[in-house]
């Protein structure tokens, strides 16, 4: 089982792979497919996946638009939050750590768009579903792990005990 300290360093590389992932790529986006550029798309897989410069001022799936202050406001929070429940509760389970990780690296990586164009980069697109990015793919998969860590195993392991409690207690007859 891994340290606290060991867990901590896990959890904050794989925020900073995220950051770093989502802040390169949107660079690359934006210097191929954002203002000024020849194209304003790539086309990746025809009739399916583009690479599309697209200036979101909302939040996910396009709510909130030109809401920047308030949305930078919450991200914050959010950022806040996720820091302070980790060393709280979740020091000592390193899936729920990685989760929150994934959350932490997506939230700093829209909060630095939001502070350098006052606007999130957005750039996968797929047909009928919203333009998102790197941090927002990060955040939803730390969402995901989270609810599993949260609702599943801790289901398996409160029954796992009660089940030890009960075989227990029939043996002390």
């Amino acid at each position: 089982m891994k340290t606290p300290q060991g867990t901590l360093v896990s959890v904050m590389s794989v925020a900073a792979v995220v950051i770093a992932a989502d802040q390169l790529t949107k660079e690359i986006i934006v210097r191929e497919v954002g203002p000024g550029a020849a194209r304003r798309s790539i086309e990746i897989i025809p009739g399916f996946f583009h690479f599309t410069f697209v200036r979101n001022t909302g939040s996910a799936f396009g709510l909130f638009q030109g809401q920047s202050a308030i949305l930078m406001v919450l991200a914050m929070g959010a950022i806040v939050f996720l820091a302070a429940y980790y060393f709280r509760k979740a020091r000592h389970d390193s899936l729920v750590g990685i989760a929150l990780a994934l959350q932490l690296g997506g939230a700093v990586g829209n909060v630095i768009d939001r502070i350098r164009y006052g606007y999130v980069v957005d750039f996968l697109d797929f047909p009928r579903w919203p333009t998102f990015n790197v941090a927002d793919s990060a955040i939803t998969v730390g969402v995901v792990l989270l609810m599993y860590a949260l609702l599943f195993r801790d289901y398996e392991t409160n029954e796992t005990s009660s089940e030890h409690h009960l075989h227990s207690a029939g043996e002390d007859r």
